[in-house]
């Protein structure tokens, strides 16, 4: 996503930063878990959280949702990724052979997670969207690969190798998670910069970084109108009923509602008579 996202300017910028994104550009080194953490403290926030783990040699996009925003992490973070890389492998290959070896690897592969992963370790299907390689350099080839949320490039590395007498990973860069792409993350300096700008009394360079949760909620998510005439007990919960609906029902599973430009929520589609859709989660 881009950074500039409008001007929000009529919300306070405390609940701004309780319901939005901001792209982080993590550097090598830390963990995606400290760097959250030190997000969270700089905005004095209750909570914050990351979406999609980089381990700590790893840099790049890392999204992290704030405040409020937090509940909606399951939604956003499990989208395709995109990383450039550099692997060495341990004998020489012509570029040839060794694209015809990472073919086989193009498509839905199942993958066993590192020992040291901090998920269950068995087998899982993953997709391979694509993987090319860009530059070489001796044993060195700089590649580049998207694949599905979930997918180990440290392992499919360590995978292809198998196949050509070995190969490592030595750097690993993210460059896309979903929506957020690395042109528009910022580094912790930048960060810090805005941070300190912030205590100053100046709003604006953050509120041209910070994303509102609404704004990628719609991008994710189809999004439908109400009318207001129920919204009390919408916010206490109430399912949605056909005739909350201003223009159309939805069709899709799972979709965001909104009166004019107000968020109200994410619903799930039902088939219950009148009853349309219940609620995933309410932003009252």
């Amino acid at each position: 996503m881009k950074k500039e996202t409008g001007n929000y300017g009529k919300n306070a910028i405390k609940d701004l930063l309780n319901f939005s994104v901001i792209n982080i550009d993590k550097p090598s080194g830390p963990t995606s878990f400290q760097v959250s953490n030190y997000v969270c403290k700089s905005f004095k926030l209750s909570k914050t959280s990351h979406m999609g783990t980089l381990d700590p040699l790893v840099s790049g996009v890392l999204p992290l949702t704030l405040g409020r925003a937090c509940r909606l992490s399951s939604y956003l973070m499990h989208k395709d990724k995109e990383y450039v890389g550099i692997m060495r492998v341990h004998s020489e290959i012509p570029i040839k052979e060794l694209e015809e070896k990472i073919k086989s690897f193009i498509g839905k592969i199942m993958q066993l997670p590192p020992v040291r992963s901090s998920v269950k370790r068995e087998e899982r299907e993953r997709e391979i969207k694509s993987f090319k390689i860009l530059e070489i350099k001796g044993k060195d080839f700089l590649f580049k690969t998207e694949v599905q949320a979930g997918t180990y490039i440290r392992k499919l590395i360590h995978d292809l190798g198998e196949q050509i007498g070995g190969a490592h990973m030595l750097e690993l860069r993210r460059t896309k998670a979903g929506l957020f792409k690395e042109e528009s993350a910022i580094t912790l300096y930048e960060f810090d910069s805005l941070v300190a700008e912030l205590k100053k009394g100046n709003e604006e360079p953050l509120r041209k970084i910070v994303i509102p949760a609404e704004k990628v909620i719609k991008e994710i998510l189809p999004s439908y109108e109400i009318s207001s005439n129920n919204l009390k007990k919408i916010f206490t919960g109430k399912p949605l009923m056909k005739s909350d609906f201003i223009l159309k029902i939805p069709k899709e599973e799972l979709f965001s509602v909104f009166i004019k430009e107000r968020f109200i929520g994410i619903y799930k589609k039902v088939e219950e008579g009148n009853i349309a859709a219940r609620a995933e989660f309410v932003f009252n």
